[in-house]
């Protein structure tokens, strides 16, 4: 039977992380990055679809052709993070559908529906996203999820083959104790929450 999380792996996971904006020059591995995917693959999405797929942006190459696509205000924490994720929405993640799920034939539920497929692409593409930023502070890792880009921009540069369309990026790194703001309010549970 599954033990709750002890109160340090709590903290590390939700009660005492940020959203960094500055990091520290440490590398982030291949390794590390390996350690990252196996990780968050095992979180669950809906019929196994598993449509999030990740670039992983390192070098100063790379960062370049993303940059004139970022809002202002995330060019320069992005310039400097060790690693950049874009993540990903496969356009065609069922064609995967049929070693990955195995209870039936669903391929041909999504070819047949493009704006299911889509939604379905983009809500598991988002969930994994956010699999990956708990894998990333669970292994000893800082992220800054950002929204603020140009996505018909990103795609062109970055998936011009069409078939990925950008959902969000985070950067990730060892983060700097000066890149992140005062934390702000949650709302309480009885504001957005009920129980019947």
């Amino acid at each position: 039977m599954n033990q709750p999380l002890d109160t340090a792996a709590l903290n590390q996971l939700f009660v005492q992380a940020r959203t960094f904006n500055g990091f520290t020059d440490q590398a982030v591995s291949d390794e590390t990055i390996h350690r990252l995917y196996d990780l968050l693959k095992w979180g669950p999405t809906s019929m196994n679809c598993q449509p999030a797929r990740y670039l992983f942006l390192r070098s100063d190459e790379a960062k370049a052709k993303l940059l004139p696509a970022l809002s202002p205000g995330n060019v320069d924490k992005t310039r400097v993070a060790p690693v950049t994720v874009v993540i990903a929405s496969d356009k065609r993640f069922q064609d995967q559908l049929p070693t990955q799920f195995a209870a039936y034939d669903a391929k041909p539920m999504f070819d047949g529906n493009p704006a299911l497929a889509e939604t379905t692409a983009f809500r598991n593409s988002t969930l994994q996203g956010a699999y990956l930023i708990l894998a990333a502070r669970a292994l000893g890792l800082d992220c800054g999820p950002m929204s603020g880009f140009d996505a018909a921009q990103v795609n062109t540069v970055l998936f011009p083959q069409g078939q990925w369309q950008v959902n969000f990026l985070v950067n990730l790194g060892y983060g700097a104790p000066d890149g992140v703001y005062p934390r702000g309010p949650r709302l309480p549970f009885d504001d957005v929450a009920r129980i019947l």
